[in-house]
């Protein structure tokens, strides 16, 4: 497992500033990351974060089809000018 400190993070615990670390698993390890605080020892798992969390709903991931899109916009086109 590789041990890396992620620069700026202030710990949630303690609120030390550069003293979080990521373990990141190699291959063939349990696909599971975990950061912690070397001068409190806090510990959070973050695969439990990474599940948890759910994309929110945007007009990007929305199922809609072609003919939807422009229901709501008008399409005809208008012209500008410039003075």
């Amino acid at each position: 497992m590789k041990k890396r400190f992620i620069a700026g993070v202030v710990c949630p615990k303690c609120g030390a500033s550069d003293t979080v670390r990521l373990h990141i698993p190699e291959a063939g390890e349990e696909d599971h990351q975990v950061r912690d605080c070397v001068a409190c020892g806090y510990e959070e798992s973050l695969a439990q974060h990474l599940a948890a969390r759910q994309e929110l709903p945007t007009r990007v991931n929305q199922d809609q089809t072609e003919k939807d899109i422009g229901k709501d916009q008008d399409t005809t086109p208008q012209v500008l000018r410039i003075h």
